[in-house]
């Protein structure tokens, strides 16, 4: 089995991709309220900040910030899925392995993450999961899309509402490795 490390900051700021096990399905958007619960319900129990989230029908993005000496952010991500799985009704083909292992077939088992390092590396993540939905050609504006905390930070002021309308100003600097 593969060894999987995990940078563990106490308090630590992440960058997460989580992705649906098939990746054709539309089952973030189209069960977004049951998304928002799983979420709010996690945060509840077990307290942490999203700085910045954009959920995409077939994968999500989300930046977190833990409380001070909080390490855990699997056993966060674990209560999301499942809280978001027991709120669908069981239609998705589900692999032997994962049946034996009582799994449904709902997420891809691991996320991607990434330890934010510093104010320069967390503004380039936040603008990486705003300018998302127009990456991957779902909108043309980044205003446009509605599951996203873009519409949050440009109401704080953080962002102007028609931001990155122009994304040759951006010169595909949006938190993707050379």
């Amino acid at each position: 089995m593969t060894d999987y490390r995990r940078n563990i900051v106490a308090g630590g700021c992440f960058f997460f991709t989580v992705n649906l096990a098939d990746r054709r399905r539309r089952l973030l958007t189209e069960n977004i309220d049951a998304l928002r619960a799983a979420i709010r319900e996690t945060q509840q129990r077990h307290p942490f900040s999203i700085d910045a989230i954009v959920v995409l029908p077939d994968h999500l993005h989300t930046v977190w910030t833990l409380p001070d000496g909080e390490t855990d952010f699997s056993t966060r991500w674990r209560l999301i899925k499942t809280s978001f799985s027991r709120r669908l009704v069981g239609s998705e083909p589900i692999s032997t392995s994962r049946a034996s292992k009582g799994e449904r077939g709902i997420w891809q088992r691991r996320c991607l993450e990434h330890t934010i390092r510093d104010e320069n590396d967390f503004a380039r993540h936040v603008d990486y999961v705003h300018i998302n939905p127009v990456k991957h050609g779902l909108v043309t504006r980044v205003s446009d899309w509605p599951y996203s905390s873009f519409h949050r930070t440009a109401s704080d002021g953080i962002y102007p509402e028609d931001w990155a309308a122009d994304l040759a100003s951006l010169n595909g600097e949006f938190g993707e490795r050379r």
